[in-house]
Order: C-alpha cells, then structure tokens, then sequence
C-alpha cells in the first residue's frame, strides 16, 4: 500500500497523501497573513500537527520496509520525506525569531508529490535521461555568461565605470541578457556595447530554445516506453 503500483490501497493512499500535502501547503500559506485570528491559527496549528504525525508514520513506515534503510534515508525521496517533518519537530522549544526560518523548511513537502504523481515521475525519469545533454548546455551556457560579461566590461568600462567595474560585476548584466529578461537597470550605452548586446540577445534565444527541446524530446521518449509497456 506505501509503495505506488496499480492495486486499489495503493492509489487511495497516494490520492490522501496528495490531499495532506495540498492541505498542508494551504495552511502554511493561510498563517503568512498578518492579522489571522487567533483561533484560526490554533485550528490550522493543530491540523498541521496531524499531518505531522500521518507524515511521520509514513516516513518511518519506509525505513521499515526499505531493504537498504541507509539508502533510503540518505536518499532525495528520503530527504525529501525527513525535511517534510523535520520543521515541526525542531520548531519545538525554538524562539520565535529561528521558528519563522524554520516554518519556510516545511515547503519542502510540496517536493512529497514527486513520489506519488506519475505525471511528475514521467518528467523526472525525463530529466534523468537527458541529464548528459542538460548538463553540457549548463557547461556551454555558463561558459557564454562568461564570455558576455568579459565583452560587456571592455566595450563599456570606460563609459560606465560604476555599472562595469569588472567582469565579475558585468556578469549580472550577462545573465539578465542572456536570459532575455532584461531588467533595464544596466545596459549599454556606447556603439559596441550596443552591437555586442544584439548578437548576446540572438544568442539568448536560442539558448531558451535549447533546453525545452531536450526536455521535450525525453518526455516523449519516456511516454512512448510508457505505451510499449
């Protein structure tokens, strides 16, 4: 019943894990609002701690019937499962300046969905395909920043000196073009710069292109071993 496969206790209990997950992410919402009654705070408090406790029994429920414990437990769906609980638990006797911080941590079991949502598992069997070419195009992607910011620092060092005082304070303005955001805090001024800045925002568009092409072709290949099957 913990592990997802077809038989019926199987879904029925990855369906209500979802729905505690979905619940809990609301209730961590609902207590950021500033002048929330303190009775509602009590009664979310309270359901929190619930869910707590069906998350901490389905955590040690895992260990139980993992075959390497150590494994799981050091593993990302372990961790993931350990820092859903793990908050609440260190909350506990903490002033309420470090409670804030640690309140943050329990969105971290939003990352909970990743075990039970096929659809999630679909992508991350995805990304685990592609992993060689996504990790060559963060490779060639950082070497462009690189290369954006150093142009960047030549062509408009000299006439902005406060915006362009090396490269490393260039690469913000490498990264924000590269990425097409482009903010418009810091931008070029001179003829190079100018020209240079037009081949970087080519250069940014197809780089946007690229991982969404390698994503979706894994995604497909995983929906087809998926029909094969």
């Amino acid at each position: 019943m913990v592990e997802l496969n077809n038989s019926k206790r199987s879904k029925f209990f990855a369906l209500f894990i979802q729905l505690l997950i979905l619940i809990s992410i609301i209730i961590f919402s609902i207590e950021t609002i500033p002048d929330l009654n303190p009775h509602t705070r009590k009664v979310l408090h309270y359901i929190d701690l619930i869910i707590v406790i069906i998350f901490t029994i389905e955590y040690i429920l895992r260990i139980y019937l993992a075959r390497h414990k150590l494994r799981f437990v050091f593993s990302l769906l372990g961790l993931i499962d350990l820092m859903a609980i793990l908050p609440f638990y260190i909350s506990i006797g903490v002033d309420l300046r470090a409670l804030r911080a640690l309140r943050f941590l329990s969105i971290f079991r939003i990352f909970k969905l990743i075990r039970y949502n096929r659809a999630i598992h679909h992508f991350v069997r995805a990304i685990r395909s592609a992993k060689e070419e996504i990790l060559l195009f963060i490779f060639v992607t950082l070497i462009l920043i690189f290369f954006s910011a150093v142009g960047i620092y030549y062509f408009e060092h000299e006439a902005q000196p406060e915006y362009f005082s090396s490269v490393f304070e260039s690469l913000w303005w490498a990264v924000i073009t590269l990425t097409t955001v482009g903010y418009g805090d810091v931008y070029p001024i001179t003829v190079g710069g100018r020209v240079f800045t037009f081949f970087i925002l080519m250069i940014g568009l197809g780089i946007i292109a690229i991982p969404t092409a390698i994503i979706s072709s894994a995604l497909t290949k995983s929906m087809d071993r998926k029909v094969e099957k």
